[in-house]
């Protein structure tokens, strides 16, 4: 005997004593199990409950789609093709259990539907009622039709939900989880058996897992609406880059977006939501080119440094974030532009009252150095003059000397 759970019942399909499949469930009210016999599938036969030790049959009075619609459910076999009388599944024995049942379609179990046990008399074995339902509930396949499982807000997503079963279909939904309702309902003409799904403008709120399911209804004058277990789930994921934020450290001494040429500076960019192997780019568009600086994004905020600024940094820089995820590249928006210019190095108030006073001294001392050379110079002229009188007075006074000695010489001679 082969036993599986289903809708929280028991549900046993066992071999009968002329090798037809049996199935059988817990009943309810008295009854221990209710079984289809004698029908060409597990969902088809004569309808037979036990109770105590004895299997009886239910009267054909009556007996219609809602009466069926319940059995089947309560079977786990669907709802009903067919309400079946007048023996067609053969004759059963023992007793007959259930007269002239009134289901509405809503009843858990056909124990449950109002009835009348003691009716017509002349109800036999040939009013024995039956069955055909439309078989067990399959599990749909939801497939993705998109090329990929990865998108941007805005982007759309397209699904299909498929079942092998074709007949009795009313709809299909779409649904979410976490989410009681479905977001999408399709019905679906006589046999189809495929429907397709799609969601436009994503937004961050449609990332999470999705599955489907589908409804079959009763044939009229049923009402009966049943729905499938659901089917496989799809992840999908919505990608939302934020526009990156940037801060500068520049040199102290050059007014703000101005660097020292020779000086270093440095650009943070930072983003509040990163994804697993994302990275940041800072671009350099100058008037005749673009130039890409590019870090991994380890941590929320990553800095660009340029230890010698010179002509080549000046432009206006941008940051971005970037990640690849399920094979394609997300690009972030471009955050504020951030002008960078280049000086040459401009001298301070103090730096200048420094040369000044340098030059000052120097001037001050250069005049002194001229000032002592002009006057040892002319020391030295009068100096040299005063010598040179000195010599010529002295050569006065040779001469005269020699004069008197001659002209005494004269005298005497």
């Amino acid at each position: 005997m082969m036993t599986k759970m289903l809708n929280i019942l028991l549900v046993f399909t066992t071999l009968g004593a002329d090798g037809e499949s049996l199935r059988i469930i817990p009943a309810a009210d008295g009854f221990s199990f209710i079984r289809l016999v004698r029908g060409d599938s597990d969902c088809a036969g004569r309808v037979e409950l036990l109770q105590g030790e004895q299997w009886g049959t239910v009267c054909d009075e009556g007996w219609d789609l809602k009466d069926a619609d319940v059995l089947c459910k309560e079977l786990g076999c669907g709802l009903a093709d067919k309400a079946v009388r007048r023996a067609a599944f053969g004759r059963g024995t023992g007793e007959i259990w259930l007269r002239h049942v009134k289901c509405s379609g809503h009843e858990a179990s056909l124990t449950r539907c109002p009835r009348v046990d003691n009716g017509n008399p002349t109800c036999t074995h040939d009013n024995d009622a039956g069955v055909k339902c439309s078989g067990a509930m399959l599990i749909p396949t939801l497939s993705l039709l998109s090329p990929h499982t990865t998108l941007s807000p805005g982007e759309a997503v397209r699904f299909s939900c498929t079942v092998l079963l074709g007949h009795h279909l009313n709809d299909f939904h779409l649904y979410k989880r976490g989410i009681a309702t479905p977001l999408k309902t399709q019905p679906v003409g006589f046999d189809q058996s495929r429907v397709e799904f799609t969601l436009s403008n994503l937004k961050t709120t449609h990332q999470g897992s999705y599955s489907c399911l589908y409804r079959i209804k009763g044939i009229p004058p049923s009402s009966s609406m049943l729905s499938s277990p659901p089917s496989n789930t799809i992840n999908i994921t919505v990608v939302e880059l934020l526009t990156p934020q940037h801060w500068y450290n520049m040199s102290i001494e050059a007014p703000t977006g101005s660097v020292v040429k020779g000086h270093s500076f440095n650009i943070t960019c930072f983003t509040e939501k990163q994804y697993p192997g994302g990275s940041f780019q800072l671009r350099l568009i100058r008037s005749n080119k673009t130039v890409r600086y590019s870090l991994p994004a380890l941590t929320p905020a990553v800095t660009f440094s340029f230890s010698n600024a010179q002509l080549s940094n000046e432009g206006f820089y941008y940051c971005l974030y970037m990640v690849q995820l399920d094979g394609r590249t997300f690009v972030s928006r471009e955050s504020q532009p951030l002008l960078v210019s280049i000086r040459d190095p401009v001298l301070s108030p103090m730096v200048i009252s420094w040369l000044a006073s340098a030059l000052t001294f120097l001037v001050t001392l250069v005049a002194i150095i001229i000032i002592i050379i002009v006057a040892r110079v002319k020391l030295c002229k009068r100096q040299e003059n005063h010598l040179a009188l000195e010599l010529e007075t002295r050569t006065s006074v040779d001469n005269t000397y020699v004069a008197l000695g001659d002209e005494q010489g004269r005298y005497i001679g």
